[in-house]
């Protein structure tokens, strides 16, 4: 049934709001924290699609270390650079400086790993599959955030998410695809998590901010406090009827279909979202394995906690954010406090899939933007370095307890089997059994794909 503005059956305090917020752009925000009975007819664009073949993955938890963690000072031994250490540099008037952290190898595998990183060596380095030869295009922080994000630096494109949410859908209609918790709110902002010209339902679901505390995080406009549910039910079929009569006299239309889409998201997410991240019903055991409550870890801890809890519900893509890897001075104090502040609940995080079976189906990746420099800067720092620089996956079909490429000995250049950011996505999308040369939108009369033109799957670190 149709509503119409003068239905006397509808309540007038309704009216007269929906009237209000139809002017605005048919209440996109306004009710974003509304109850509705879920509308069967429509097909989701979030319904579960089929891959293009079988995944080794089902999601991922992308932990993204914003600023560019030092390659040569976590996971990328370098014992040259400390025996040349103070030595000239490539460059004029430069010196060289050696990581002022100690190496050792652990595990079956025998990967090194720093001292910065206990917990992970010690409980899941067979696990990791560390990439050592990584490089990107650019060593500008503006840029490389959301190449990293994107595949592109140049242009707004969408989000390695919102790809993925559109190549495979989500499991849980009741909660967004795609979630990133605390963002950054500069170096790309928005457009990290961006659908761009895919449609809004593609767009992630911003929690947070980088660098804030989310002890007290919560999803604004989920609740709606001025009316109750029966009143907000009105309201919301009321509004969604003009968007489906409004839909009916242009056929397609990508904006109103979004404000559609969003609109029943947001009601079904009222009850979900407050549920899944209500900490308080896990057992203490689980809080303190994951350092919650702790000096240097509650942050992050509650960030992998609230991964985990996501991913299980059903969630797609999650990416969690730490800050502080652009160490240009005080690197040996900062790294080691962000070490303080991530080891730990990355750890928890693995032990917790794994004992639940999810890592075997979870894909974790951990990255920054781009490395460092071997040679000092401001007396103990690094500069910018996007010709060589390591991250790590894990689970979700990747092969454990292995290191694939080099970079010279003083870590300044990828040498042996270089992996471009393009072949990281283009790797991660196979294992979510997407073919990224077929994952394909057409727009302003091209196919745009995520690794656009470029883009190889690193196939010698799959399991």
């Amino acid at each position: 049934m149709i509503h119409s503005f003068n239905n006397p059956t509808i309540n007038p305090v309704t009216r007269r709001e929906a009237l209000k917020s139809a002017a605005c752009g048919f209440g996109y925000l306004a009710f974003l924290g509304l109850t509705a009975k879920s509308q069967a007819s429509v097909q989701s664009p979030l319904a579960i699609q089929q891959p293009h073949f079988t995944p080794k993955a089902k999601r991922v938890i992308f932990l993204f270390m914003d600023g560019g963690p030092s390659h040569m000072d976590t996971f990328d031994y370098k014992p040259k650079l400390s025996k040349d250490d103070g030595k000239e540099g490539r460059r004029k008037k430069s010196k060289l400086l050696g990581s002022p952290f100690k190496f050792k190898q652990h595990g079956e595998s025998g990967l090194w790993c720093s001292e910065l990183f206990p917990e992970i060596a010690s409980k899941h380095i067979d696990d990791l599959c560390v990439i050592r030869s990584m490089h990107t295009d650019t060593a500008s922080h503006p840029q490389a955030v959301p190449f990293l994000h994107t595949g592109s630096f140049q242009f707004t494109r969408p989000s390695v998410g919102s790809w993925i949410l559109y190549g495979l859908g989500t499991e849980n209609q009741n909660l967004p695809g795609f979630i990133t918790i605390n963002p950054p709110k500069i170096l790309g902002g928005a457009q990290n998590y961006g659908n761009a010209f895919l449609p809004a339902a593609y767009q992630g679901t911003p929690l947070g901010e980088l660098g804030r505390s989310v002890k007290n995080l919560d999803v604004p406009n989920i609740a709606n406090s001025r009316f109750s549910r029966h009143t907000q039910r009105e309201q919301l079929e009321l509004v969604q009827a003009m968007n489906q009569s409004l839909l009916a006299r242009r056929e397609a239309d990508a904006h109103v279909d979004g404000v559609i889409n969003s609109l029943e998201l947001g009601a079904r997410m009222q009850d979900a979202v407050p549920e899944i991240m209500n900490l308080e019903t896990e057992p203490q055991a689980m809080l303190d394995m994951y350092g919650i409550g702790g000096k240097d870890t509650d942050n992050f801890g509650r960030q992998c906690l609230l991964a985990r809890r996501f991913a299980e519900a059903g969630v797609r893509y999650i990416e969690l954010a730490h800050t502080n890897w652009d160490q240009h001075r005080s690197l040996t104090n900062t790294l080691r406090r962000n070490g303080r502040e991530t080891d730990q609940p990355i750890a928890a995080l693995m032990t917790d899939l794994k004992q639940r079976g999810m890592l075997e189906d979870t894909l974790i990746v951990w990255s920054g933007e781009f490395g460092r420099q071997p040679e000092i800067e401001n007396g103990d720092g690094r500069g910018h370095n996007a010709g060589g620089y390591s991250l790590w996956m894990a689970g979700g079909g990747v092969k454990g307890g292995m290191a694939y490429g080099t970079t010279d000995d003083y870590g300044a250049q990828c040498e042996e089997n270089p992996v471009h950011l393009h072949d990281l996505h283009a790797t991660m999308l196979h294992l979510l059994g997407l073919d990224h040369e077929r994952l394909t939108y057409r727009y302003s009369g091209r196919d745009f794909r995520l690794t656009d033109v470029h883009g190889r799957i690193v196939h010698d670190v799959l399991a």
